[in-house]
């Protein structure tokens, strides 16, 4: 599989959170920005699923499938892979959400997403909010990683690996009660997005009390 090169490097304890072999489900790349950074290029690596939304399948020389309404897919590519081409024509909903339809279909419940953000703002936002409703409604394990963190949805009370310092930020998705231990500032029902934003956590891991479904955000350490 041919993808870039990257001087950047990165830690994070929350390597065994991500897909690392067949028992772990697939991987779903996204035609957002490519990835660059060391973690999410080592996860494209080592997937033992690929499935690419249309034309993310440009930035890889082979995947399991391709997923999508095919508007952005060369022509080249739609008779590469004809054999895989899961072609989708509604609209009702992106491609990222037919190809996560297509990894269930096949078994798959712990789904990491990665080139799902970057270019276009307003489907960066689309795609992680996605993250919550393939947890609330397709009851899967969904993981979003970039070049520097992860979104990770919930729901109810959680314990999160962590280290001293790392960025944490929650998003409320309906909570009425959201409190927190080991973060540096208190939580609330926040109701909009920007007030849980640029937390830190205290120690090694991290906990928080809901009675709803949130969000969370960890920054990988550098």
């Amino acid at each position: 599989m041919h993808i870039s090169q990257t001087n950047k490097a990165y830690n994070s304890p929350l390597w065994g959170r991500c897909p690392e072999g067949t028992e772990r489900g697939c991987v779903i790349l996204a035609n957002g920005s490519f990835p660059t950074a060391e973690l999410p290029l080592r996860m494209l690596r080592e997937a033992p699923c690929l499935v690419c939304c249309d034309g993310a399948a440009r930035w890889v020389d082979d995947c399991d499938a391709v997923v999508g309404d095919g508007d952005s897919l060369p022509a080249e590519l739609k008779e590469r892979y004809k054999d895989r081409f899961i072609h989708i024509a509604e609209q009702d909903d992106n491609d990222l959400t037919k190809a996560t339809r297509h990894c269930m279909s096949l078994g798959h419940k712990k789904i990491l997403y990665l080139g799902a953000t970057g270019k276009r703002e307003d489907h960066t936002l689309g795609n992680i909010s996605l993250m919550v409703e393939y947890m609330r409604n397709y009851g899967i394990e969904p993981l979003m990683m970039t070049d520097h963190g992860i979104f990770m949805p919930h729901h109810g009370n959680g314990t999160f690996s962590s280290f001293k310092g790392q960025q944490v930020s929650i998003f409320n998705f309906g909570c009425t009660c959201l409190s927190a231990k080991n973060l540096l500032y208190p939580l609330r029902p926040f109701t909009n997005w920007w007030q849980g934003t640029l937390n830190e956590s205290l120690a090694d891991v991290f906990s928080i009390t809901a009675d709803g479904d949130y969000l969370v955000y960890q920054a990988f350490q550098r």
